[in-house]
């Protein structure tokens, strides 16, 4: 008889549903037998990658049969200079998404809470899970606020109680693109107690222009509590090396960095990476591409009668007025792929990709045709 290996896992991992990425455009190809699909399901720069990162990269291949540098160095000092933070304050990861890990990893535990926000990004609920800890996720802004499905952030901090140690705000949020304001996040953070992490996560923080939006990284000092996480994947467009970082006090750095794996981020990443932060060319041009996007976008939804939750991010998520698992389904067999909501609790919404002109073009054709069968 086999052994349940089931059984053997942690409560938490038995249970666990793991993430799911948008489709990737080969497997639609394959499965369809078609060609020249477009995908704005990821949230990637449809710019591509940064010119510098790509040349950067070229020099590192003949280097690649020795180990990455474990420690970040050359990375963490372009950080350093280009945010004008400390060395010691900075965490390396494999994306972004390995920090919400490693923080998860480092202070949540069966006894431990929690908060996030409903309709927030998905990898919260999942790395708390894995650990055993008790999400606690409050009710998210009404449709009629201005930020409708964004964070409440009264609503967040009503759920603080003893047990809690880590609360994840994302700004802007994924999936919706809302964004809390400098004034009323400074004021939140001020009302947690020291004694709980707080995590603001800016995997989008390039590509806001709103002035009221704030650079959490200036509070650092301020809040020794306070954790920021950034990522290369979306506006530098190094998704597919998976590097991100973390800025918190130098204490919260060195814990992260105890339990991070010896040479999580590898040499291309690094090397790319020092590169595109010098880049401001590509951050200007992948700005002002998403604007015009945005605008598009959003013209378009209008003329087919549909609203959208208004987003600051590269990307929007538009409100269809009936399931949107089905429409997803059609704008595939139109070599479109977005991303379906419903495991965010917006059933009827599907979140699409800021691309250029003529993609967001074809996209709104697409959903345009199967909204008419």
């Amino acid at each position: 008889m086999s052994c349940d290996f089931v059984s053997l896992a942690l409560s938490g991992v038995q249970h666990l549903k793991p993430y799911q990425p948008g489709k990737p455009i080969e497997e639609l190809e394959r499965e369809l037998g078609i060609s020249n699909s477009l995908k704005l399901a990821s949230n990637e720069n449809p710019l591509g990658p940064s010119p510098l990162a790509v040349k950067a990269l070229e020099l590192e291949l003949s280097a690649l049969s020795l180990y990455p540098d474990g420690n970040g160095f050359a990375l963490k000092q372009a950080l350093a200079k280009k945010l004008d933070v400390a060395e010691t304050s900075i965490t390396i990861g494999n994306g972004s998404n390995e920090i919400l890990e490693l923080i998860a990893r480092t202070f949540l535990a069966p006894d431990r809470e929690v908060i996030f926000s409903e309709h927030a990004f998905a990898v919260y609920p999942l790395v708390a899970q894995a650990v055993g800890a008790t999400a606690e996720i409050s009710a998210a802004n009404s449709t009629n606020h201005a930020m409708p499905y964004g964070h409440d952030l009264s609503a967040m901090q009503a759920l603080i109680n003893d047990k809690t140690r880590v609360i994840f705000v994302a700004n802007p949020n994924n999936p919706t693109g809302t964004w809390l304001a400098s004034a009323e996040l400074e004021s939140f953070i001020q009302a947690v107690p020291e004694n709980i992490i707080v995590v603001i996560d800016e995997a989008y923080f390039e590509y806001v222009e709103e002035e009221e939006y704030p650079d959490t990284l200036q509070w650092i000092k301020r809040f020794p509590n306070l954790v920021v996480t950034r990522t290369f994947s979306k506006i530098y467009g190094l998704a597919g090396l998976r590097i991100g970082y973390s800025v918190s006090s130098p204490v919260v750095a060195d814990l992260l960095n105890r339990v991070r794996q010896p040479f999580n981020t590898n040499t291309l990443a690094q090397a790319g990476a020092v590169a595109a932060l010098d880049d401001n060319d590509h951050v200007s041009r992948s700005v002002i591409m998403n604007r015009d996007g945005l605008k598009q976008l959003q013209s378009g939804f209008n003329d087919m009668g549909l609203s959208w939750i208004p987003s600051v991010a590269n990307f929007i998520a538009v409100n269809l007025g009936q399931p949107g698992l089905p429409i997803y389904q059609k704008l595939l067999q139109e070599a479109v792929i977005v991303r379906p909501v419903e495991n965010y609790g917006l059933p009827d919404y599907l979140r699409i990709t800021v691309g250029n002109a003529e993609q967001n073009e074809r996209v709104l054709i697409a959903l345009k045709k199967v909204l008419a069968q």
